[in-house]
């Protein structure tokens, strides 16, 4: 049987607030969304973060009558507060427009109490290279976490085929890939990233864009 795609809570350094998005949740994704506590005209419900950017975040919504242009407050498990207004709804969907950006690298680097939980998955534009055997393949990464990487590319991979990937400003990782479906693919590093290593890339692949 073959593993699904599991879809989580992606995190992005764009300051653009995240675009409706089309794509069906259902039969081709496990969805595996962080829940967060939405407060709208004095009331708190529980949302899903889809996706969360400096510039905004797209929740999904267990309530009704939320209106373009409406004040609201998003709060992540770490307590942090973000407010905003609605950029759009797309039922059950909707775009938040923070009112200032938030600095989405020291969100996921702060310490919290207790056990700290594995590295979200980060949105990235970077290139990497995929070495099976003696072939090698350049390919897009599209997001990563301490786990693993999403990547776009051409070259058919097979399901559990052993593989080393090559960031740039990263050590290569021996990997494994986990599935692949419509030139995607997702790879699990064979030893987790350490936090700070990620950090640290993150913030110098931020830097990079920043100095363009």
């Amino acid at each position: 049987m073959d593993e699904m795609p599991i879809e989580t809570t992606l995190y992005s350094l764009s300051e653009r607030a995240p675009a409706p998005d089309d794509r069906r949740e259902g039969e081709r994704h496990l969805t595996l969304f962080r829940v967060g506590t939405m407060v709208v005209d004095g009331r708190r419900e529980l949302c899903l973060i889809k996706n969360l950017s400096a510039g905004g975040a797209m929740l999904r919504l267990y309530s009704e009558n939320i209106k373009l242009g409406q004040k609201l407050t998003v709060e992540l498990k770490c307590g942090q507060p973000l407010s905003g207004k609605v950029a759009w709804v797309r039922v059950p969907n909707l775009g938040l427009l923070f009112d200032k950006p938030v600095d989405v690298v020291a969100m996921l680097s702060q310490s919290e109490d207790g056990p700290r939980p594995r590295m979200p998955r980060i949105e990235t534009s970077s290139f990497c290279t995929i070495r099976e055997g003696a072939s090698v393949v350049r390919a897009r990464a599209c997001d990563i976490s301490q786990g693993g990487i999403k990547v776009e590319t051409d070259s058919p991979f097979g399901r559990n085929a052993e593989v080393v990937v090559s960031l740039p400003g990263l050590p290569p990782q021996p990997s494994v890939v986990r599935w692949t479906s419509d030139g995607f693919a997702g790879i699990t590093f064979n030893r987790l990233l350490p936090l700070p290593q990620l950090i640290d890339w993150l913030k110098a692949r931020s830097g990079s864009r920043n100095a363009a």
